[in-house]
């Protein structure tokens, strides 16, 4: 008895200072939940979507990559048993891709095929991002629904269709062979013979720019929609003409909406499955191609999580790379 009424309020279970140890703890849990509100989990969200959506996906998609097939399942990478923790780990594909031109090639032809799609868009989308953005207020809602008047269709009819129009009597052929267009793909090596425009390097960069030029122009659009024209006026009171006015002021502000569009274009077209099965042939072997073989005609499912693992790490690190480098740049802007 004397050693209870030696104790103190805090040291007695279930005492005083027990209900006040954990009133304190909730006190510290609500305030760490309001902390939560506002700018945090506006923050929060985004991180969590990725996490969800993009980082655990890839994570399996990694693991299947390095893991040994068992019959129809994959064996665990990490084991235990006797004591011991093991980590077996494949690397044979990642070695046999280096080993392979055929996987190397194909890399190179998406990253060629995806570049040159992104310039199009990008030489073909800002005059028109432009237009719309200095045309009359009244107007630009019109111009806005056009640009998005595709995505009303299905994907798959519009790349369909594009198999009518440039096949052997469809009528956009006949306009190219008519004003002699089908001579110049030729001499460029895009067309294998006169008149021949299906499957093809150009019915797979005409079929992958019209579907992404709408992906170019509305981050385009939005940029310059926000510029500031007073400072073309400053320009031009400065003595600039307008070419320059354009090269030196409206490109430069605009350059957000270039990357975002170019981005926007270039990362999907690197793995575009679609369009090269149905408008490309046999010179224009894509990834996304590749990777459908491997998963469903070879049923190799860890070479196939590999070329995809490796697919994703050519985009994501130079990307990576030039996010650092322009944030350094804009840091080291006063």
């Amino acid at each position: 008895m004397s050693t209870a009424k030696g104790l103190s309020a805090a040291q007695v279970p279930g005492g005083a200072g027990a209900k006040s140890g954990v009133g304190a703890w909730l006190a510290r849990a609500l305030a760490y939940a309001r902390r939560l509100r506002g700018r945090t989990a506006v923050i929060g969200i985004p991180y969590v979507w990725l996490l969800v959506f993009f980082m655990l996906p890839f994570l399996i998609v990694l693991k299947i990559s390095v893991s040994e097939v068992e019959g129809v399942r994959f064996k665990d990478v990490l084991t235990f048993g006797d004591g011991l923790v093991q980590f077996t780990l494949k690397f044979s594909n990642y070695v046999f891709i280096t080993q392979d031109d055929l996987y190397f090639k194909t890399y190179l032809s998406s990253i060629k095929y995806a570049g040159i799609t992104t310039l199009l868009c990008l030489g073909i989308g800002y005059p028109f991002a432009y237009f719309m953005a200095r045309a009359k207020a009244t107007l630009q809602p019109t111009l806005l629904m056009l640009v998005m008047l595709p995505f009303w269709t299905s994907f798959l009819l519009r790349v369909y269709a594009w198999k009518g129009l440039l096949s052997e009597g469809g009528w956009v052929a006949g306009l190219l062979s008519t004003f002699g267009i089908d001579n110049l793909l030729l001499a460029a090596g895009v067309i294998p013979a006169l008149g021949k425009y299906m499957n093809s390097p150009f019915s797979l960069v005409l079929g992958m720019t019209y579907t992404y030029l709408p992906f170019m122009i509305l981050p385009l659009y939005g940029n310059l929609a926000k510029m500031d024209l007073r400072l073309l006026e400053a320009a031009a009171d400065l003595g600039a003409t307008p070419a320059l006015a354009f090269w030196k002021v409206t490109v430069p502000m605009s350059r957000a909406g270039i990357i975002a569009g170019s981005m926007l274009v270039f990362i999907p077209c690197v793995g575009e499955f679609v369009i090269p099965e149905l408008l490309g042939g046999p010179q224009t072997l894509m990834i996304g191609r590749v990777l459908w073989d491997e998963f469903f005609s070879n049923n190799d499912w860890p070479m196939a999580s590999t070329v995809a693992v490796v697919m994703i790490l050519l985009i994501i690190v130079p990307l990576a790379v030039f996010n650092h480098y322009q944030a350094r740049a804009q840091e080291a802007t006063p």
